[in-house]
């Protein structure tokens, strides 16, 4: 079992940048594939990005690439989620998630969810 606690949300005027960060517990990280999803106000829950358990596989949804970078520290047991040219419609809770059924693109493809981080743009 792994648990997980995101950070790093917060006001950002539009066109700016942040960073996420999840934090994962147990030793057992370097076998989870990692995802980030966010829910807007009224939303579903979309997917963002994932990375497989080894880094070696990246996805993003088509509006975020390009825009948006997932990494992963395997030593600190940290995923990242690089924000760039921030946009009104990127405000959201943003989820980070872990499985180890392989990385997946949809929430039902995650096992253990964190408690979410409020990123906020400002126009």
């Amino acid at each position: 079992q792994v648990h997980v606690v995101e950070s790093g949300g917060g006001l950002v005027q539009a066109g700016g940048s942040l960073r996420l960060s999840c934090a994962a517990s147990g030793r057992t990280f370097t076998s989870y594939a990692m995802g980030w999803f966010r829910q807007g106000p009224g939303k579903e829950r979309e997917f963002v990005a994932a990375i497989s358990s080894s880094g070696a596989t990246k996805y993003y949804a088509d509006s975020m690439k390009g825009r948006f970078t997932i990494s992963r520290d395997n030593v600190n047991y940290t995923v990242y989620l690089q924000m760039n040219s921030l946009k009104l419609e990127d405000a959201a809770v943003y989820y980070c998630a872990a499985t180890q059924r392989g990385v997946a693109r949809t929430p039902t493809g995650y096992d253990y969810w964190g408690q979410g981080t409020q990123v906020t743009v400002s126009s």
